[in-house]
């Protein structure tokens, strides 16, 4: 007797393929995981880049948290304002004038008392240190924006 085709007993389970791999990736997995890392590149770049561009804020607020007299601070903004901007607008300001230009690029502007202190004060009494000129320095220190319309020699220079 011959089997019969129809009958149940020749029956099998279905034959699953395998799993897909997820490895090797595909080309367009490829093309996401190097732009995903150039772009990490580009952004690690600029905050590296963004950050060595305010070591001398750093440095200055430093030197404003260690100063033991307001001529000392006064002397400290001078030498900040100098790395900021143009060495030979900034060094010729003195009095309301330097007043003036701290207030334009620092945002907000001087306390009575600090301007004193800056333009008179520190000649009279030179040796006392005034806490409102400490947290004035301070945060003109973090905060100034100077624009960069001058000489581009100077920030090559500063650069290298």
């Amino acid at each position: 007797m011959t089997p019969d085709p129809a009958s149940l007993e020749n029956l099998r389970d279905i034959a699953e393929p395998p799993p897909v791999s997820w490895w090797p990736l595909a080309p367009g997995w490829w093309f996401v995981i190097a732009f995903l890392a150039f772009g990490c590149c580009v952004v690690l770049y600029r905050l590296w880049c963004r950050w060595q561009a305010n070591a001398y804020r750093r440095a200055a607020i430093a030197e404003v948290q260690r100063a033991s007299s307001d001529a000392e601070i006064v002397g400290v903004l001078k030498r900040t304002a100098l790395c900021a901007d143009n060495r030979t607008h900034v060094g010729s300001l003195s009095g309301k004038n330097w007043c003036d230009w701290l207030s334009a690029t620092g945002g907000a502007p001087v306390p009575n008392e600090v301007a004193d202190r800056i333009s008179v004060g520190v000649y009279r009494d030179g040796s006392a240190r005034t806490p409102a000129l400490v947290e004035f320095a301070s945060r003109w220190i973090r905060h100034h924006q100077v624009s960069r319309q001058g000489d581009a020699s100077i920030v090559k220079t500063r650069e290298r």
